[in-house]
């Protein structure tokens, strides 16, 4: 099982460019990984603060306020508590991403000069 030796070699074939990145492309690269990385990791901080911040406020009410006991079952909880998570995540990521990719820009616009 897996994939045969053939097509490997083919697909691994396909990746190797003909053109040289040059080391300005390169730097480039690694930069927009590392702004990447970045992102994740802060997106990742931001999304398990807005857990615990909507978690606790969400199990405390379904289980002091009338209304929220009714109507909120446990699909509703966690739909809460994972739309805060999410939307802090994606938010945070992308400030990050893109103040990163500005300073990078400044970065090398300033080297040039």
């Amino acid at each position: 099982m897996g994939i045969p030796r053939e097509m490997r070699e083919a697909w691994a074939e396909k990746r190797r460019s003909f053109f040289i990145p040059s080391p300005s492309e390169e730097q480039r690269n690694l930069d927009s990984k590392t702004c990447i990385q970045e992102g994740v990791r802060e997106g990742l901080k931001a999304a398990s603060v807005a857990c615990v911040s909507s978690a606790v406020p969400t199990l405390i009410a379904v289980r002091v306020i009338p209304w929220a006991k009714a109507n909120l079952n446990y699909t509703a909880q966690a739909l809460i508590i994972s739309g805060a998570s999410i939307a802090a995540y994606f938010i945070t990521a992308d400030k990050t991403i893109l103040e990163c990719a500005r300073r990078n820009s400044l970065a090398n616009f300033q080297k040039r000069e």
